[in-house]
């Protein structure tokens, strides 16, 4: 590359001054708290002072001490589950929708405004919303369920812990399900039609179509919002908080990792919370990088082997 190549794409004052405001947002709301996160998960605290220097003596109390070596599994688990309900169902609801709309011209708008709607609204306002409606003593879903015939259906929901973390998956998807719709219709939009035109004087069903050409082309967003999605589902807190409470209700059915660090940090009386909850933040954190880089890379290796 030559001298004036390299100058060219070097960032210029002007572009800097822009970059400037987003840059030092991200470091006062990011940058700033994962550091201090770190330096405080190194250190013991008695209350909100901080005593001695302990290395990774809280993240081995974290792996090792009750309550946090039992809790601290389950929680991951239940997240990981989030994340299989979510792709399993929200995606691909989003992306079945988002294809049957972009094929259906017709009152596409009016339908991605309504599937959009409940992605606007506040996860909490949703949560508590969804956990009215499931009440065993006064819910409309039970009372419709009875009022057909299917009283052997009709339960306490959010209080068996065999339906309470799938009830958290479904409300989780009802809301989210607007945003791969949009993402995948965007894509949709943005494809080449002249390929799909090919396909079909080839002879290639509608089903054809998509598994071969459309699904393929797809690739790169579908390995966006997995990404996304996982980073969401590692950090849901909203709807598990609002639908079973900070302890995770029942018996720890809906506990995920950021309602085990708020429930650390602020509820559990320890003296040396501060040190254990930030050790729950950095495993988190690191979990959530290391994975969501190991998703990047795949799916790229997969869209360089496709094309």
């Amino acid at each position: 590359m030559s001298r004036r190549r390299r100058a060219a794409a070097l960032p210029t004052p002007v572009a800097l001054l822009f970059i400037l405001p987003a840059a030092a947002l991200f470091a006062v709301f990011v940058l700033y708290p994962m550091a201090t996160a770190l330096t405080y998960s190194l250190f013991s605290w008695r209350g909100t002072a901080q005593d001695a220097f302990v290395g990774l003596d809280n993240f081995v109390a974290l792996f090792t001490t009750e309550p946090y070596a039992t809790q601290l599994p389950r929680a991951f688990g239940h997240n990981a589950l989030l994340f299989a309900g979510a792709m399993v169902v929200q995606n691909s609801l989003g992306l079945l929708l988002a294809y049957v709309l972009h094929r259906r011209g017709r009152l596409r708008r009016l339908f991605q405004v309504l599937y959009t709607m409940p992605y606007l609204v506040s996860p909490l306002v949703v949560g508590y919303l969804w956990s009215l409606l499931l009440s065993p003593l006064f819910g409309p879903v039970n009372a419709a369920l009875r009022a057909v015939g299917l009283d052997a259906v009709a339960q306490p929901w959010l209080g068996d812990p065999d339906t309470a973390l799938w009830v958290v998956v479904l409300v989780t998807a009802w809301q989210w399900v607007g945003f791969p719709l949009l993402v995948y219709g965007a894509a949709l939009g943005a494809l080449d039609p002249t390929l799909e035109e090919a396909a079909m004087l080839d002879g290639a069903s509608s089903r054809q179509r998509f598994w071969h050409v459309t699904l393929p082309l797809l690739t790169p967003v579908i390995g966006t919002v997995s990404v996304l999605t996982f980073i969401f589902s590692m950090e849901a807190f909203p709807i598990p908080y609002a639908l079973g409470g900070s302890s995770g209700s029942p018996a720890g059915a809906t506990d995920v990792m950021s309602l085990l660090f708020y429930r650390t940090a602020f509820h559990s009386g320890a003296s040396n919370a501060i040190g254990i909850s930030s050790a729950v933040a950095i495993v988190l954190f690191v979990v959530i990088v290391g994975v969501s880089v190991a998703f990047t890379r795949w799916f790229r290796r997969v869209e360089r082997r496709l094309t």
